[in-house]
């Protein structure tokens, strides 16, 4: 059991081994990465369930190590996290700080410390050709040469992290069991939102 401060952000997805940049500007984040600082620079992310002040939590995030910082003038920062393992929360805690702390099992996901392993070549083809199909329909620009020298974990990693998917499916990508599943579910969520099964602003369960 480990004790956490967390940044609850909705839509940002922080994996295993990935990087998130974040730009910080509020009060109680920046009292957030202050602290972090001064610790062991761990971050928790995790996305909320609803909106306001205080939202309810998801109860699966990701712990991210801060391993690049720019402290500006004015007080806010840009940093880079990099992904450590995934978490289940537990319980939040009674804290005087201005962010939220929790208490949180990693040991459930022990296996995200080892390697994430390979896709079968078949799956990583359709991964790459439905982002390129999702990526032409709505006009966006990208290196595809840069895109098909990624790992497969990166390749996964990345698609799940920008595409314009709501949170709650987002979420369904954090919790995959494993690379192959998240994969799966990567290229049919692209293929799904391309397909414009979704006109009605369902969400896939």
């Amino acid at each position: 059991m480990v004790r956490l401060s967390i940044f609850p952000l909705a839509g940002a997805l922080l994996f295993p081994r990935a990087h998130l940049p974040l730009h910080i500007f509020e009060p109680r984040y920046r009292a957030l990465v202050s602290d972090a600082m001064a610790r062991d620079r761990r971050i928790g992310m995790i996305q909320p369930r609803g909106e306001g002040a205080r939202p309810p939590l998801f109860e699966v995030g990701c712990v991210g190590h801060i391993i690049d910082v720019q402290a500006l003038e004015d007080g806010r920062f840009n940093l880079i996290l990099e992904g450590r393992t995934r978490f289940r929360m537990l319980r939040e805690l009674d804290v005087a700080t201005p962010f939220r702390q929790i208490e949180a099992d990693t040991d459930s996901f022990a296996a995200d410390a080892g390697d994430a392993g390979t896709l079968a070549m078949m799956l990583r083809a359709d991964i790459e050709r439905e982002a390129r199909r999702f990526a032409e329909q709505r006009g966006y620009v990208i290196d595809w040469d840069a895109v098909s020298r990624l790992d497969d974990e990166s390749l996964v990693s990345a698609v799940a992290q920008v595409a314009p998917f709501d949170v709650a499916t987002k979420q369904a990508l954090l919790e995959a069991s494993g690379l192959a599943e998240r994969a799966e579910l990567v290229a049919q969520l692209l293929r799904f939102f391309r397909l414009g099964d979704n006109e009605e602003g369902g969400t896939l369960q």
